[in-house]
């Protein structure tokens, strides 16, 4: 059977750690700032891990399933 090839939106969007968990960055920080509270959108800068339940469909995507 063929290799599948890897989603081109899901190599843009995610990470893989060291460890195999996968890193995404966090939604809400793309325009309308101004009325965001400082700290709101300095959380908003660090990346987060994916849920546990929706990992093995983004790592299909990648093809490391």
């Amino acid at each position: 059977m063929p290799k599948l090839k890897t989603k081109s939106s899901a190599k843009k969007r995610f990470k893989v750690t060291a460890t195999g968990k996968l890193l995404r960055e966090k939604a809400y920080r793309s325009h309308i700032l101004t009325k965001k509270e400082r700290k709101r959108k300095r959380n908003l800068r660090k990346p987060t891990l994916v849920d546990p339940s929706d990992a093995p469909r983004i790592k299909k995507m990648l093809g490391l399933a």
